[in-house]
């Protein structure tokens, strides 16, 4: 496996200019360095330090596509919330990445890291779960009308005052029973209601969660 994240506003500049790096970079872990059998890619939003945002994902769409018409690599692609466990907000935020990665011919997503993946304990299985729920129901679709679902997903979040608030959310311990390692009655209500939120922006999800 190979692992590579290139940063949007970074060194490697805008969204266009970030997806050409990243397409290269993915070709040259295969190329150049040779042995492993995936790529694992993750593109990063300077600012906000997820791979979830509107740029980031736009990048990592745009090099799966391009290799998954183009080329025998198997993809994939690492998550990174805002927001963390027991909120609707992560569910809306990774739906975002599993659609853009599901309509762009990756084979594997790896996740989810919620709270950008630096706070102890945020993270949970029921993140993990909705992420292969939404790339089952993006099947489903063909890639513009996955692209529609998708910016009517980031127009229930995708704002500046969203993201400076985006809640952290609850530990695994307050989210979970550990002793029957069941999730708690608040974070499964958390989950269907952004389960619900998502077919309302259009995304298949009867009979997948």
């Amino acid at each position: 496996m190979f692992e590579q994240m290139p940063i949007i506003g970074g060194f490697t500049g805008t969204v266009e200019q970030t997806a050409v790096v990243d397409v290269a970079t993915t070709m040259a872990s295969f190329c150049l360095l040779g042995g492993g059998t995936y790529h694992l890619d993750g593109p990063i939003h300077v600012r906000w330090g997820t791979t979830t945002a509107r740029e980031t994902c736009q990048v990592a769409g745009h090099c799966g596509l391009a290799h998954d018409r183009n080329t025998p690599f198997m993809l994939a692609n690492q998550y990174y919330t805002l927001a963390g466990p027991n909120t609707e907000m992560v569910i809306l935020e990774l739906a975002v990445q599993s659609a853009t990665d599901a309509a762009s011919g990756r084979e594997l997503e790896s996740g989810v890291a919620a709270a950008k993946g630096v706070a102890l304990d945020y993270t949970t299985g029921i993140e993990a779960r909705a992420m292969g729920e939404v790339a089952i129901a993006t099947t489903k679709m063909n890639v513009p009308k996955a692209n529609e679902v998708i910016n009517a997903i980031l127009a229930t979040h995708d704002s500046l005052e969203s993201y400076k608030t985006a809640p952290k959310g609850n530990t695994f311990q307050q989210c979970y029973d550990v002793n029957t390692v069941l999730p708690s009655d608040e974070w499964l209500e958390n989950y269907a209601k952004g389960m619900r939120t998502l077919e309302g922006c259009g995304l298949p999800l009867e009979g997948v969660w």
